[in-house]
């Protein structure tokens, strides 16, 4: 693939991405858990894992957090999206190398889920200055399962019909 075809890719990944989560702060809150969100923006962060890498995801995630602070959210805003984010996905990365044949887009999306619960809870603890909000985490921790759970089903779909494009093969 071209370097041009590659970046416009990203860049559709990117914008899509942040579409996402947009239109997911304008939803109301479906769970009980305070903080707790869908993360549909995370479906783009999976599928581009799978397609192409981790640095390139990387950037996607990067720069989706920046413009996503700088349209839709407040300035503490980045800190917990990127402690929470980047954690998210070397573990994310981690597992789906680690586990190759044994571990699926869903199961990779649960684990990516559950730390980035765990990296904003780090966030907030360095913040507030006291580990102990960290009771928190088991609460956050079903949430993170529950919409791993719904982001990994919606990434396998969007990766089983991306062949489908004839540009780029999954």
């Amino acid at each position: 693939m071209s370097r041009t075809k590659k970046m416009v890719f990203l860049s559709i990944l990117v914008s899509t991405s942040l579409i996402l989560y947009i239109i997911e702060g304008m939803l109301p809150v479906p769970f009980i858990a305070p903080g707790a969100k869908l993360g549909l923006a995370n479906i783009i962060t999976v599928t581009s894992l799978y397609l192409f890498g981790f640095i390139d995801t990387l950037i996607v995630l990067i720069v989706r957090i920046l413009l996503a602070t700088f349209f839709a959210s407040s300035p503490s805003t980045f800190f917990y999206s990127l402690g929470g984010g980047l954690l998210s996905l070397i573990v994310m990365y981690l597992v789906k190398n680690i586990g190759k044949n044994h571990v699926s887009e869903v199961g990779v999306s649960v684990s990516g889920g559950v730390f980035h619960n765990i990296g904003q809870m780090l966030v907030a603890s360095a913040i507030v200055q006291n580990i102990k909000i960290m009771i928190y985490l088991p609460v956050l921790m079903i949430a993170g399962i529950g919409t791993g759970i719904f982001v990994g089903l919606s990434s396998k779909f969007l990766l089983k019909h991306w062949n489908k494009l004839k540009i780029l093969k999954y």
